[in-house]
């Protein structure tokens, strides 16, 4: 088997996740577009085939290493480097992988997400699965600015691991809050660009992808969001999650997509501005905008 870690300033997560893959016996690669810090030397410390490729997008970045990399493996797994494998899940893999059917192209995992040291289990947010490995030449990323997801090429099954890998980014809050202001600019550029004839991935994503283009996307800008976060924190108990939850389940339901509902809304009065030379009803305009874009 062999593994695909993007990284970019990983010191603090790469050796946790590197070292959780050891008794899998796999070859890791490391593509990594311009770490300023030790992370080239931590992976290639532990082993690691390091490449160095200009980053775009996650999905960009991922298919470049499909394409580029030297992997001779049957398997593929993608980690990011704040993730690691249970001893659990390694283990499954390991027992389940020689044993898999010619017809299975690809695995889903389930990932159990950590904020603050708390396992975030409410909220909807546990479990989700994501399809994770794959059997070389049957499957790439999608191509998208935000919530990428592999999509087969070629026929297959897709089966189910039972076991968990953890996604735990323990760089703090302060580059938490900037990465989801990053996360929310490629997110617009989604919103305002998708087509209901791109493909959507399988199972729980696919459903999720549907979700949010069919309802949370029809709903007014602003007033979503706060349902959202009513939704996932009362009605999917994620109060239940400790005051870790609370902050989690704010941030990222409620901050998160308010920041989304307010960067498409000032689009729309920019983009009102300089068709007008004044802003005319942008709310009602941002309402339409917000929503994906129907194929022809």
């Amino acid at each position: 088997m062999s593994v695909i870690i993007l990284t970019r300033d990983e010191e603090l997560h790469l050796r946790t996740c590197v070292e959780s893959l050891a008794d899998l016996h796999a070859q890791i690669f490391v593509v990594d577009s311009g770490s300023s810090d030790r992370t080239q030397e931590i992976a290639r410390e532990l082993g690691c085939e390091v490449y160095q490729h200009p980053f775009e997008s996650q999905a960009a970045q991922l298919n470049w290493a499909i394409d580029n990399l030297p992997v001779q493996a049957i398997w593929l797994l993608r980690m990011d480097a704040d993730e690691w494998l249970t001893p659990q899940l390694a283990a499954e893999i390991a027992a389940t992988l020689p044993l898999a059917a010619p017809d299975v192209a690809a695995f889903v995992m389930k990932r159990r997400v950590y904020f603050w040291g708390r396992w975030i289990r409410h909220g909807g947010y546990y479990p989700i699965w994501l399809m994770r490995l794959w059997r070389a030449g049957s499957a790439r990323s999608e191509q998208r600015w935000m919530d990428e997801h592999l999509i087969l090429t070629a026929p297959g099954k897709i089966l189910q691991l039972n076991e968990d890998f953890v996604d735990e980014n323990r760089k703090g809050l302060g580059f938490w809050t900037d990465k989801h202001n990053r996360y929310a600019d490629r997110e617009v550029k989604d919103t305002l660009s998708e087509s209901s004839s791109d493909p959507r991935p399988a199972g729980q994503m696919g459903f999720r992808r549907w979700a949010k283009g069919n309802v949370y996307g029809r709903m007014p800008l602003f007033l979503r969001a706060f349902c959202y976060w009513f939704y996932r924190y009362f009605i999917l108990f994620g109060f239940l999650d400790g005051r870790p939850g609370f902050v989690f389940h704010f941030l990222q339901a409620f901050w998160y997509r308010m920041l989304i509902d307010a960067k498409i809304y000032e689009s729309t009065l920019q983009n009102a501005t300089n068709d007008t030379g004044q802003a005319s009803s942008p709310l009602r305009n941002s309402r339409r905008r917000s929503s994906p874009r129907r194929g022809s």
